[in-house]
Order: structure tokens, then sequence, then C-alpha cells
């Protein structure tokens, strides 16, 4: 753990302050993608289209991993409160409809966590970085 946020950290040393809290949001909410498989692939996709550092961000999407397994049964449980799922009596509708419960549950709790985890990342690194440029110019 302590070598992959070593790698993280210097994946991201001289980025700016919104690409540093974008890549943390993102990855985090999208590696927490309840469909497995799908969050590497939708990380890859948004790393090329808004022209992030791919590696960072699946660094972060892998360290959230865990959390994708610990909010499968959560998420599934709100999604299914939110969507009216047919009734089928084999294991892939059962299946297919446990993924969209969970995609719904995603889509409505995760989803605007991550954007609010964006803003307050971003505060706070912007206030870090700010700290960090007093104390060089005090050293200096």
């Amino acid at each position: 753990m302590r070598a992959a946020l070593a790698r993280l950290s210097a994946a991201m040393e001289d980025l700016p302050v919104e690409t540093v809290a974008l890549i943390l949001a993102l990855g985090m909410v999208l590696g927490t993608f309840p469909v497995f498989g799908c969050p590497t692939i939708l990380c890859a996709v948004a790393a090329l289209v808004l022209r992030l550092n791919i590696p960072a961000l699946q660094l972060v999407n892998q360290l959230a991993s865990p959390l994708q397994l610990a909010l499968l049964a959560p998420l599934t449980r709100a999604g299914s409160r939110m969507v009216s799922t047919p009734a089928g009596s084999g294991i892939a509708s059962k299946l297919g409809a446990a993924a969209l419960a969970a995609t719904a549950g995603w889509c409505s709790i995760c989803v605007p966590l991550g954007i609010a985890l964006y803003f307050v990342l971003l505060h706070g690194l912007r206030r870090a970085r700010r700290q960090r440029f007093q104390l060089l110019e005090v050293a200096v």
C-alpha cells in the first residue's frame, strides 16, 4: 500500500491542484462502480476524454477496489428501492436486475458524493499548497 501511494504521489507531483483533485475524485467514484471490470474501462475512457494521467487514475481506481466490494450490497439495496425490476426465474435475469439496481444506487449516491469530494479535495489541496509555498518562502 505504501509503495502504491508513493507511485501515486510521484505521478501527480507536478500536476495542477485541479487535475489532482479530479484524478482522485474520479478514481474513487469510478472505482466504486458496482459492475466488476467496468471501473477499469470507465477510468481509461475518462482519462482519455479529460486528458488526465492514465496511470494515476488507474492507480486510484485500484486503491478504491475494496470500496467497490464493500459498497456492492448497500448500493444494490438502495437501488432496488428506486428501480422496479421485472420478476424472472433465471439466474441471469436476477443478476441483471441486481446489476441494474446497484448501478441505480451508485448513480444516486456515489456520483453526488464524488462531486462533493472533488470540491473538498480542491480546497484542501489548494490550502496545503499555499502552506507549503509559505514555508518555502520563510526558509529562503
